[in-house]
């Protein structure tokens, strides 16, 4: 069974993950977390510093918790892949591939990727970080015509993207997205070092070329807090997710 304070830390997780608190304000005081949670102050202490420990919130000495991720925020209307994100705003992507298989393609891939009966499809899973910290776990299925390209790139590979574009000139044109919140998986957690059940961001994507041929199906399941999306909304301002 889960401590007071591992709960209230995933509890926490997923109200910053909502968009609950303000991100250019403080968290409220552990005194105010204490009484809304009906524990001690020092059981909100230790969830906090859990989440200090997974990045997801930060305090200076003598000032309040603050979320870490206030200015980590994607535009998911760009198409920038996820090391260009990073990098724009002052961070070091890494990425690191933890498995690959080639299997048969089931019904929602043939039908996603456009594909026939009895082909194969290529599912790779990469580890993202951002400065040094495992943030993502990212698993995407690409088509056979696109598998040799993959397999050519090394495992530690920081942006796909730009290496598809600029060895290939495979350039993903557009995408459409979904994104929602779920509970970590067992392999999740175990990949991104947090418990298995705390809140993770998903954002499922198919990514398409120039032509509009699938190049690859993607769901990348980011630490809780470890970033928002900003949705912008008004005249010719679509959602279509960012590629990674």
């Amino acid at each position: 069974m889960r401590a007071h304070y591992q709960l209230i830390a995933a509890d926490v997780a997923d109200r910053i993950l909502r968009a609950e608190f303000d991100p250019e304000a403080p968290l409220p005081s552990e005194h105010v977390l204490a009484a809304e949670y009906g524990v001690a102050r020092g059981t909100v202490r230790h969830a906090l510093t859990r989440l200090r420990q997974q990045g997801v919130v930060d305090a200076r000495p003598g000032s309040r918790w603050r979320v870490r991720s206030a200015e980590q925020s994607q535009d998911p209307g760009r198409l920038d892949s996820f090391a260009q994100w990073a990098r724009a705003r002052g961070l070091e992507p890494g990425g690191q591939v933890v498995a690959t298989d080639e299997l048969l393609a089931t019904v929602v891939e043939r039908r996603r990727l456009r594909m026939e009966p009895g082909e194969q499809v290529l599912h790779v899973t990469r580890l993202r970080s951002l400065d040094g910290r495992d943030v993502m776990v990212e698993r995407t299925t690409y088509p056979a015509w696109m598998a040799a390209v993959i397999r050519s790139m090394p495992d530690w590979q920081s942006s796909v993207a730009a290496a598809m574009e600029d060895r290939f000139g495979v350039v993903i044109a557009t995408a459409e997205s979904t994104i929602d919140a779920v509970a970590a998986s067992a392999p999740d957690a175990a990949l991104l070092g947090v418990p298995e059940g705390s809140p993770v961001l998903r954002v499922q994507r198919l990514s398409l070329d120039a032509e509009g041929r699938p190049v690859e199906l993607g769901d990348d399941r980011y630490v809780g807090g470890s970033v928002a999306f900003l949705v912008r909304s008004g005249d010719d301002q679509g959602c279509a997710a960012c590629s990674t």
